[in-house]
């Protein structure tokens, strides 16, 4: 089965596959894919936006009317506007960072693209980001785009995952190996 295909069976999946299809047809895919990175980081840097977006409590109309000023100060477009309004009419606008992924991941698939992420001790530096992209670039027979993550638990090495198959390279792994082998 087709990655695209196992996120389109999940809800926030239908929605995004609707949105991209519309995107496709006006054209806009690019357009919206930047809409949604946008509105990904303003859902991440604002609690009162995540908030309005996931108060059970609040009406149909006080969401709608929430995300649309939302839409209009990131300057979103129409079409981006417009699903919002359909996600806040429908009260899916908890599911919206889903939704997010799964429209980055359609959109990746169908220009041939895989989507990797990097977890790493300490931040990488933009030599050693290009080398491992270069690396599973090659690996993979396919563009890899790379989204690099910090978890100081690690204590070093790596955890690459890219779509389900994760490499864990990583120190805490192999002492976790090392002491379940000493139990023995």
């Amino acid at each position: 089965m087709d990655i695209s295909a196992g996120i389109r069976a999940s809800l926030a999946g239908r929605y995004a596959s609707a949105l991209f299809e519309l995107a496709s047809e006006a054209g806009t895919v690019t357009s919206v894919e930047s809409d949604l990175d946008t509105l990904g980081k303003a859902l991440s840097e604002s609690a009162d936006l995540r908030g309005a977006a996931t108060n059970p409590q609040s009406s149909r109309s006080e969401q709608a009317q929430a995300i649309a000023a939302v839409a209009k100060l990131l300057e979103l477009s129409p079409l981006t506007s417009n699903f919002l309004g359909v996600l806040a009419g429908n009260r899916r606008l908890s599911k919206l960072n889903e939704m997010i992924a799964a429209f980055k991941a359609i959109a990746a698939g169908q220009r041939g693209e895989v989507t990797a992420t990097v977890t790493s001790a300490h931040p990488l530096g933009d030599e050693q980001i290009a080398a491992l992209k270069n690396k599973l670039t090659a690996r993979q027979g396919r563009t890899v785009m790379l989204t690099a993550d910090v978890d100081p638990e690690l204590l070093g090495g790596l955890v690459v995952t890219i779509g389900s198959q994760r490499i864990d390279a990583s120190i805490r792994t192999r002492l976790n190996s090392l002491s379940q082998a000493m139990k023995a």
